[in-house]
């Protein structure tokens, strides 16, 4: 009970570090602590759903994208794998969501139920911090592509990239410790138990608004910064002075990149809202009427499954409005069906032009798209 509002606190469940659901109580009158009408059946569903195509998409993208190791890549696909390496492990947590969403929140996994709450809460952390510093580091790389393509030489070299990679994944490890540490199994009533973090912390709100301001606030500023700068560029260049086949390669890519971030954005930023408003709600002691109470949860459990949802969409992204990505494509199913004599054609063909993706410096050296 808070000894300021004289209000109680319960949590639910479908949340990484701050997906937090809670009924509020005042001293007089009880609250309704119902959900939204068969939401213990397409919850599940959605789960399933997610689940599935993410795990094949994910999988896909990094079979496509791995051929033949770094040759005819692009410098863009390391973080295209990262990425999709990202939400492939964050989908294997999915299922036991869509369990205890089936049972309306109770999380009942016996004895390894404590340890399966903190390591998918914090797969789910790691996922959502890794997912935009990613997409951050592309922003910064089309920037570079793009506006400082003669001043990028080694912050867009092969060992850069990799080491960017390595960082950002360090970085994500390191923010998802919290959910680790707070997070962990209750029993709330009638043996019903939900996988809830400990949010009577002061510190820990605080860094819960934080870890808002600082993984998604201040890199989507970043994203928009990079975005606007070469938007402004490509206006003021409409006739470059290269390869009109490499500029169009690149303004393909910056299409592909943009899209992913745009379906990102639009993805977690509800979830993002409605986390600011508990919080703040929280840390100001400000008190929620039932009815608001009520959408606030709920708002909060249906946008984080539009958060998920970001995690099997990219594949199609790739497939629909990467040319290079389908080339790939086809030569893995060449690959797998056994057609040697097509896929040493098409290697040949993809050597020829994939010296035209690349972004010439000078004459002796190149950076690959």
């Amino acid at each position: 009970m808070d000894a300021y509002t004289g209000y109680e606190f319960y949590e639910d469940n479908t949340t990484d570090n701050g997906y937090y659901y809670y009924n509020i109580y005042n001293n007089i009158t009880e609250c309704s602590s119902s959900y939204l009408p068969g939401s213990n059946i397409f919850l599940p569903l959605l789960y399933c759903i997610i689940f599935i195509t993410g795990f094949v998409g994910n999988l896909f993208v990094i079979s496509v994208t791995g051929i033949n190791g770094s040759r005819g890549g692009r410098l863009v696909d390391t973080f295209v794998v990262n990425l999709a390496l990202a939400d492939l492990i964050f989908v294997l947590s999915l299922p036991l969501w869509a369990i205890s969403a089936l049972q309306n929140g109770n999380w009942n996994f016996g004895p390894a139920g404590d340890l399966l709450c903190k390591l998918s809460s914090y797969i789910i952390a790691v996922n959502r911090f890794s997912n935009i510093f990613f997409l951050t580091c592309m922003s910064v790389d089309r920037y570079l592509a793009v506006v400082k393509l003669m001043d990028s030489r080694y912050l867009r070299s092969t060992r850069c990239i990799r080491a960017t990679c390595g960082a950002v994944w360090l970085i994500s490890l390191v923010l998802g410790i919290p959910s680790l540490v707070y997070r962990r199994v209750e029993e709330i009533e009638d043996g019903l138990s939900v996988c809830v973090e400990d949010n009577n912390s002061s510190f820990f709100l605080g860094l819960s608004l934080t870890m808002v301001l600082l993984t998604f606030i201040f890199p989507l500023l970043i994203i928009v910064l990079c975005y606007g700068t070469i938007i402004i560029h490509l206006n003021k260049h409409c006739v470059v002075a290269g390869n009109p086949r490499t500029e169009a390669r690149r303004r393909h890519s910056l299409k592909m990149v943009l899209s992913i971030i745009v379906v990102f954005v639009m993805s977690w930023l509800p979830f993002n809202i409605f986390k600011f408003i508990i919080i703040v709600s929280k840390i100001s002691y400000v008190e929620l009427s039932c009815n608001v109470a009520f959408w606030v949860r709920e708002g909060l459990r249906m946008s984080c499954t539009l958060a998920f949802l970001n995690s099997c969409v990219n594949p199609g992204i790739y497939f629909f409005l990467d040319n290079h990505f389908r080339r790939r494509a086809v030569l893995l199913f060449k690959t797998c069906t056994g057609k040697s004599k097509l896929l040493h054609s098409h290697n040949s063909s993809a050597s020829f032009t994939n010296a035209g993706t690349s972004e010439s410096i000078g004459t002796t050296v190149r950076t690959q798209i």
